[in-house]
């Protein structure tokens, strides 16, 4: 059974059919959100695209090469990471990587020149790269000096909530205090706070409860988790429910004094903090998906109709009438939807509330199960938006019900849409297996989405079914 305190049981118990357990944003908080964060990047590729430029118009009169890699240039710069939102901004740390995209961009110009006989590369991008890096270092100086004395003087400045009133957090008030960072600290949010009221340089605003809706009221950009005397569990269902919220959500890792830092890891006076991954519907590619889902649904129907009719006379002849079977599942915020399926049961053995029904399964809806053939009918769920291809298994509304009360995470799964497979089945977890390993693997999906782990997650459960059909 859950174990965690009221503010984490709360969401849990909603139960099948609840509201969202994630709040989605409306789409104009969203932008807004995005254009507070995007700016820094907005203003950094500017600059290196007016470098880029000056680069093709003192160069690249005849030699297109260099016009190749210039182009090339702000591709790789994205991809090394030169555009990410930071605390700390530092030329010298912004080197090594510039130097690498400038030799990545060569490569570029190099593989453009053997494919498409462009010119002279070795001259002419090497010239192009060494004038290209020395002026976006020296563009990249002014910005950074601009930037902090713009947050200096409080221009630039994201709310920011710090969530535990003890030492640690009140050594981060103190030096986002300086205003280097860009961040306003407004508060202290703490069930139990460790200093007293003299002592706090900042007034607690509420317990860990209040978070999401202390976030809307102080209008804050930034939440900071440092530690605190509330249970884990119950602040990881609090940031979780936060997550639709427009915030970047920051951490200090456990033994963060012997934590090693990179480029990835924002520090504060030393401090590491470690950026909470953003939700997966608030990913740029995340759109991606259905489009995905809706050229798949729709290819793998016209494909696999004559593999369905001929399933659905096997079916027909095992159980009778009625091939195709419809049993309401929970799907995304836990709305529920009618789930399509091939009958591998005589219809008096399906039951909305009997866990494995195995026994009742005859020859041919045993192969059909083998070999996953009665999902097919979920291609239509996919096309309607009801389902994706890849996500959390659906499950009957009688089951999520029980199991929100029973396993911590299990509400979290459904935060995405359900899918006809997902990262749980591919590692193993169908039919009667643990269903806390199988929220474990979902939750695990949920936070780690991106298309390429869709795509794997495809091809390995193609590979399992191959598997299966040559047994």
């Amino acid at each position: 059974m859950a174990t965690t305190s009221e503010p984490g049981t709360s969401a849990r118990s909603a139960g099948a059919g609840s509201t969202a357990p994630v709040r989605r944003p409306s789409w104009g908080s969203l932008r807004r959100a995005r254009r507070n964060r995007s700016q820094l990047a907005t203003l950094l590729l500017a600059t290196d695209a007016v470098c880029v430029l000056a680069v093709v118009l003192l160069l690249g009169h005849g030699a297109p090469a260099v016009v190749v890699f210039s182009a090339s240039a702000l591709v790789v710069h994205a991809f090394a990471g030169l555009y990410r939102p930071r605390m700390d901004l530092s030329i010298l740390d912004d080197l090594p990587l510039l130097a690498g995209a400038g030799v990545a961009s060569v490569g570029v110009a190099s593989i453009a020149d053997g494919a498409l006989d462009i010119g002279d590369v070795e001259g002419s991008t090497l010239l192009a790269a060494l004038a290209q890096t020395v002026l976006v270092l020296c563009a990249r100086a002014v910005v950074y000096v601009l930037r902090i004395r713009y947050r200096k003087a409080g221009r630039i400045a994201m709310r920011t909530l710090v969530v535990g009133c003890g030492g640690l957090g009140a050594q981060l008030v103190e030096h986002l205090g300086s205003g280097e960072q860009g961040l306003l600290p407004v508060g202290f949010i703490d069930d139990d706070p460790r200093l007293s009221a003299g002592e706090r340089p900042l007034p607690v605003l509420g317990g860990i409860a209040d978070l999401e809706r202390l976030v809307t009221e102080q209008s804050a950009d930034i939440v900071v988790i440092a530690y605190s005397n509330v249970p884990e569990m119950v602040v990881v269902d609090v940031l979780r429910s936060c997550q639709g919220l427009p915030v970047e959500i920051f951490t200090v890792p456990r033994f963060w004094q012997v934590t090693n830092t990179h480029r990835f890891v924002q520090s504060v006076r030393g401090v590491p903090l470690v950026q909470l991954r953003r939700p997966a519907f608030r990913a740029v590619t995340w759109p991606l998906k259905r489009v995905m889902d809706v050229v798949a649904s729709t290819l793998g129907l016209v494909v696999a109709l004559p593999v369905l009719v001929v399933c659905a006379a096997l079916v027909r002849h095992e159980v009778g009438p009625g091939p195709l079977f419809r049993q309401e599942r929970v799907g995304l915020d836990g709305r529920t939807f009618p789930l399509l399926k091939l009958r591998t049961m005589r219809p008096d053995a399906s039951s909305d509330v009997r866990w494995n029904a195995q026994e009742s399964v005859g020859p041919v809806g045993g192969w059909l199960r083998r070999l996953s053939l009665d999902e097919l009918p979920q291609l239509w769920n996919v096309l309607r938006g009801e389902m994706s291809l890849v996500g959390p298994r659906p499950e009957r509304p009688h089951f999520v019900e029980q199991f929100t009360l029973d396993y911590d995470d299990y509400l979290w799964r459904h935060r995405v849409p359900v899918g006809v497979t997902g990262w749980a089945q591919v590692h193993g977890l169908r039919g009667d297996t643990s269903i806390s390993e199988r929220a474990r693997f979902d939750n695990h999906y949920v936070e780690n989405w991106s298309l390429w782990l869709d795509v794997k997650i495809l091809l390995r459960t193609a590979g399992q079914v191959l598997s299966a059909a040559g047994r």
